[in-house]
C-alpha cells in the first residue's frame, strides 16, 4: 500500500518535475568515525535588551520584545520553547553592557532604557528589577530552558575615546546579582562577560589582556558563590566578532580551565537594508566566504585554548534588525540552515539564533508569537540531527548544499539537502563509503557473483545493516507556500505548517518512503531525510 501511494504522488509530480532541469548528485557520506560534534543541546535562540523605540532604516521592529517586558504569559511563548525540551537561551545583546542590576548596595535608580543622545547605541543605562529577574525564572522553571546569561562588562571603566574603555571591571553588581540567583536556586546554565567588546568592538571595546584578567575574576566570583553546587555553571566570553590577535591574547592571559566556551558573533550577510541581501543568501559562493572564519578560530582555540568549546553565541544573518520581509520569510532558512550544517563540521558546539523574539530575524512573530518559517527549520534540526557530525563528499553542483549527522534519538543518519537552484530539481543517490570500499576489495579479489554485487550497488547507501521486513527512510521537505520564497508560511511535504485549532504547535509529520525509491528534491527547497539502516559504526 504505502508503495503504490509513494508511486501515486512521484506521478503526480512528475510533469511539474519534468518541466525543470533535472541534475544528478552523488553524494558519499563516511559514517565511520565523527569529524566533529555538536552539543546535544546545539541549537540556541537569544532574548536581547533593546525595546520598541529601537528603529533601524524606518522601522521599529523590537515592541516589547525586551527581557524587561515580553509578555511571558502568552501561551504560545511557552509552548514554543517547551517544543525542544530544554532549548538554549541566551540573554544578552548590544544594550547588556549598560545594564544595572537592582539588588544589594546599587546607588541608581532602577529605572528602564530610555532614548538619550550621547549615550551608547543611543541610549541610556537601564536595569533589572529583581521583581522581573524572578518572573523571568518563574517562566524558565515551566519551560526548561538551559539560560545563559551575558552581564554587563563595562561597569567601572570609562571612555578614553575612540570606542576604547579602559580600567577594572567592577564586578560587584554583578556579584550581589550572581549572588541573588543562586540564593533563589535559579539554573543559570553558564555566565557570559561583555558583548561585542573584543577587537575594535561594536560600539565599545577593550584590550584583551584587561579582558582576560577581567574573566578570571569572574569565574573565581562564580566558584565561590557556587562552592557547595555539584554543578558549576561555565564561564563564556568574549561574545564579539572574531579578531585572531584578540582571541589568542585572551586565552593565554586568562590561561587553562578559566574560559569554559569561546564565543563568537556573525552577521555575514551584513546590513539589513541591502537590496542584495536574498541574492547573498541563494549565492553558494557567497555563503561559503564564512568557512574561513570558523576554521581560523578553531585552530586559534586548538592551538591557544584546546580546554574551551566553541559556540556561535549571537547570529542573526543581517545585522541592524535583520531584512524586512527577509528575515522572518521562507529564503532565510536557506542561510540559516546552511550556517547550522557548516559551522558544525567546525566544531561549533552551540549556535545562538538572534533572536527568539524582535527584530525582523526573531524566530517568532514579535505580537502574536506565531512561528516564522526558520523556527520550523530549527526545530527539525533539534530533533533530527545528531551529536557527531560526518563526512560528506558530492559531486553535485554548488546549489545543492549537503550535510550529514548521526540521526538524534535513533539509529541511522540524517541528511539535510539545500537546494539553492531556482531551475534545477536533484535526483540524490546517497551512498555508504563502507559500501565502496567493500565494492572495491570485492573487484580486486575477483570475489562474489554478479548477482550480489549488483544488489549491493544499487542499495548501496542504505549500508548493510540487516532489517527484517521492507526498508523505509523518512523525508521532511520543505517549502515556500505557492513558490513565494518571501513567504511567512513554510509547507512540510506540502503540508503548511500553522498553529491548530487548539494553539499548540503543529507536529512535524515525515513521509514515509520505500528506502529504494529515487530521493529528489525539487528547486528553491530543503529536504531532512533520515536513513535509519544506513551503516555508521560511528554513529554506535
Amino acid at each position: 500500500m504505502e508503495l503504490c501511494v509513494s508511486l501515486i504522488l512521484f506521478l503526480v509530480s512528475l510533469p511539474a518535475f519534468l518541466a525543470k532541469e533535472v541534475g544528478h548528485a552523488s553524494v558519499v557520506v563516511d559514517g565511520t568515525v565523527a569529524i566533529a560534534h555538536i552539543d546535544n543541546n546545539f541549537v540556541c535562540a537569544t532574548l536581547d535588551w533593546w525595546n520598541h523605540e529601537k528603529c533601524d532604516y524606518n522601522h521599529c521592529p523590537w515592541g516589547s520584545a525586551s527581557v524587561l517586558n515580553l509578555n511571558l504569559s502568552h501561551p504560545l511563548l511557552a509552548k514554543s520553547i517547551q517544543a525542544f525540551n530544554q532549548l538554549r537561551i541566551r540573554i544578552g545583546g548590544s544594550l547588556q553592557d549598560q545594564v544595572l542590576y537592582g539588588v544589594g548596595d546599587l546607588k541608581y535608580p532602577c529605572h528602564p532604557f530610555r532614548k538619550q543622545k550621547g549615550g551608547l547605541f543611543g541610549f541610556s543605562t537601564g536595569c533589572l528589577p529583581m521583581s522581573r529577574w524572578d518572573e523571568l525564572n518563574h517562566f524558565f522553571s515551566k519551560t526548561r530552558p538551559l539560560i545563559t546569561f551575558s552581564l554587563n562588562a563595562l561597569s567601572g571603566r570609562h571612555h578614553k575615546g575612540a570606542g576604547v574603555w579602559v580600567g577594572d571591571w567592577d564586578s560587584r553588581n554583578a556579584y550581589d546579582f550572581i549572588n541573588y540567583t543562586v540564593s533563589k536556586g535559579y539554573q543559570i546554565n553558564s555566565w557570559e562577560l561583555g558583548n561585542e567588546l573584543c577587537g575594535k568592538g561594536v560600539g565599545a571595546s577593550v584590550g584583551a589582556e584587561q579582558y582576560g584578567k577581567d574573566l578570571i575574576k569572574l569565574k573565581h566570583i562564580v566558584n565561590q558563590l557556587y562552592n557547595d553546587s555539584h554543578i558549576k555553571p561555565a564561564i563564556v566570553g568574549p561574545g564579539g566578532f572574531f579578531d585572531q590577535k584578540w582571541f589568542a591574547t585572551l586565552l593565554q592571559v586568562s590561561g587553562s580551565g578559566v574560559v569554559d566556551v569561546v564565543t563568537q558573533h556573525i552577521y555575514n550577510l551584513g546590513p539589513g537594508v541591502d537590496p542584495n541581501l536574498m541574492q547573498k543568501i541563494l549565492d553558494p559562493s557567497y555563503l561559503d566566504q564564512i568557512s574561513g572564519t570558523f576554521d581560523s578560530l578553531a585552530a586559534t582555540v586548538r592551538h591557544h585554548g584546546p580546554w574551551a568549546s566553541i559556540w556561535v553565541g549571537e547570529s542573526g544573518g543581517a545585522y541592524n534588525s535583520g531584512g524586512f520581509n527577509v528575515s522572518n520569510t521562507f529564503v532565510n532558512s536557506f542561510w540559516y540552515l546552511d550556517q547550522l550544517g557548516m559551522s558544525a563540521t567546525y566544531n561549533t558546539a552551540v549556535y545562538c539564533r538572534q533572536s527568539l523574539v524582535g527584530g525582523h530575524y526573531g524566530l517568532l512573530n514579535r505580537t502574536s508569537f506565531v512561528p516564522n518559517p526558520d523556527y520550523y527549520s530549527a526545530l527539525l534540526w533539534h530533533r533530527l540531527m545528531g551529536e557527531s557530525v560526518l563526512k560528506v563528499d558530492s559531486n553535485g553542483a554548488p546549489h545543492l548544499r549537503v550535510y550529514a549527522h548521526c540521526s538524534k534519538g535513533s539509529a541511522g543518519i540524517t541528511v539535510l539537502l539545500i537546494n539553492l537552484s531556482n531551475q534545477t530539481d536533484f535526483i540524490v543517490d546517497v551512498k555508504n563509503v563502507l559500501e565502496l570500499d567493500r565494492a572495491d576489495r570485492s573487484r580486486s579479489t575477483g570475489k562474489g557473483s554478479k548477482f550480489s554485487h549488483g544488489l549491493k550497488r544499487t542499495v548501496s547507501w542504505v549500508g548493510l545493516k540487516a532489517s527484517d521486513g521492507p526498508l523505509h527512510r523518512k523525508e521532511y521537505h520543505l517549502t515556500p507556500i505557492d513558490g513565494n520564497l518571501r513567504s511567512k508560511i513554510m509547507a512540510l511535504n506540502g503540508v503548511p505548517l500553522e498553529i491548530t485549532k487548539d494553539g499548540n504547535i503543529p507536529e512535524l509529520e515525515p513521509v514515509i518512503v520505500p528506502v529504494n525509491s529515487p530521493i529528489s528534491i525539487t528547486s528553491f527547497s530543503i529536504k531532512f531525510v533520515v536513513l535509519p539502516h544506513f551503516e555508521a559504526p560511528a554513529c554506535g
